[in-house]
Parts: structure tokens; C-alpha cells; sequence
């Protein structure tokens, strides 16, 4: 029923948020780990932004997919 359907979509939608939370620290663990190469003088600041850019586009391309998953979840289960 109705009712149902849309207590199974705000459960879609928690654990898409999960998901792209897990994305997000994924991301800031990587960046922290280039900063620490930094210090470490282990790579240039260009490495740094480049490594920087990188990660950041990943993360979009992964938050946009996980997105994609929730929208088509959401017709999915919306439909009667």
C-alpha cells in the first residue's frame, strides 16, 4: 500500500545518505593523507591541488551515481 511504499522510500533515502556520507569521509581521509605527504615532503603543493582535484571530481562522480540509485529506487517503488 501507500503507506508502506513510502516508509520503504525514507529508508532509500537514509541509507543513500549513509552512502554518500561513507564518500565523503572516504574523501577526506585521501586529501588528509596527501596533506600528511605534504608535511612530509613528500610531494609539491601542485601535486597536492592535483591530487586534491581528483579525489573531489571521484567524489562527485560516485555522490552523483548513489543519487541516480535513489531517484530510480524512488519510481521503483512508488510505482503501483
Amino acid at each position: 500500500n501507500e503507506e508502506r511504499r513510502k516508509e520503504l522510500f525514507k529508508s532509500v533515502k537514509v541509507l543513500g545518505e549513509e552512502a554518500k556520507v561513507a564518500v565523503r569521509n572516504s574523501r577526506r581521509d585521501a586529501i588528509d593523507s596527501a596533506r600528511a605527504s605534504l608535511k612530509a615532503s613528500e610531494i609539491t603543493e601542485d601535486e597536492l591541488k592535483s591530487i586534491e582535484e581528483k579525489v573531489q571530481k571521484i567524489t562527485d562522480k560516485f555522490v552523483e551515481k548513489i543519487e541516480g540509485i535513489i531517484s530510480a529506487k524512488e519510481k521503483e517503488i512508488m510505482e503501483v
